[in-house]
């Protein structure tokens, strides 16, 4: 008898105008099939307006028997979906700090920590006042890089004001707009939590006459094609997407095998790349 064709789900609970203009998630698609296609499964993509919306899709899936396991991302602190998955009796894996899935197995980066080394490296550069445009509040990385600028920028006596924002274009534009306001002194160096609120923040100090590197420095979370054929090309904080893909798909196999309950997978360390808006 032939097997039934087997799937890993991904429900993507973003505006799709967001998801069209960041390349993170094709370069994690591209390390979760790097590893699940040779394995004969293939993956189930959904995009979604909202929690609501993707809590349902779950029910769906496991009613129907669509998915044999699923990857959750975005995780918030306490997020209904650890408990989910469980009910429903899907095998799934976690993007996110293991304190947000307890008993899942996780891959995690350490967003505290990256983001305490921005902090340190543009301390380095002479830079005191800082501005952070995060993403939305509510996700437990956001909170978590938040604390590291924050926590570094004591430890040093510096200055950091966060404005949070929703990964796209326009609301990178419109916050640097805002930090550039912000009494009683406006940010000489910013950094980006993803490489499209960036790319809007240089529109931003273009329309204000203001030079990067010379009046503000720039830096973007997540490296990309974008970064590198900005002008002035973007330093960032570049992270290997594609492994933490592949990472996951690892991960949720186990999870699919009955394995791996709590298992931690670290993802490997990111760096700052040094570009042009920070030289």
């Amino acid at each position: 008898m032939t097997k039934a064709p087997r799937r890993i789900g991904l429900v993507l609970a973003r505006a799709s105008q967001v998801l069209g203009e960041e390349p993170y998630y094709h370069e994690f698609l591209e390390g979760l099939e790097r590893v699940l296609t040779p394995a004969g499964i293939s993956v189930l993509v959904k995009v979604v307006t909202d929690r609501a919306a993707e809590i349902a899709t779950y029910e769906q899936w496991a009613g129907r028997h669509l998915v044999d396991g699923v990857v959750l991302v975005d995780l918030q602190p306490g997020d209904e979906r650890v408990e989910l998955v469980g009910e429903l009796g899907i095998p799934a894996a976690v993007i996110g700090d293991p304190s947000t899935a307890p008993g899942l197995p996780t891959v995690w980066t350490d967003d505290a920590g990256f983001a305490r080394e921005a902090v340190r490296f543009l301390a380095g550069r002479g830079h005191t006042v800082l501005g952070h445009v995060s993403g939305p509040p509510l996700l437990a990385h956001t909170q978590m890089r938040r604390s590291g600028f924050e926590n570094e920028a004591a430890d040093r006596g510096l200055t950091v004001t966060t404005v949070a924002g929703d990964y796209s274009l326009e609301s990178g534009r419109a916050l640097t707009e805002q930090l550039l306001a912000t009494a009683p002194a406006a940010p000489t160096a910013i950094v980006y939590d993803n490489d499209v609120m960036a790319l809007g923040g240089l529109l931003t100090l273009k329309e204000r006459g203001l030079a990067v590197p010379a009046d503000v420095s720039v830096v973007a979370w997540d490296d990309s094609a974008q970064c590198q054929l900005a002008v002035p090309a973007l330093s960032a904080m570049s992270h290997d997407v594609g492994r933490i893909g592949e990472l996951a798909a690892h991960a949720v196999l186990k999870a699919m095998d009955g394995a791996a309950a709590g298992d931690v997978y670290e993802a490997p360390k990111a760096h700052i790349v040094v570009r042009d808006s920070t030289r």
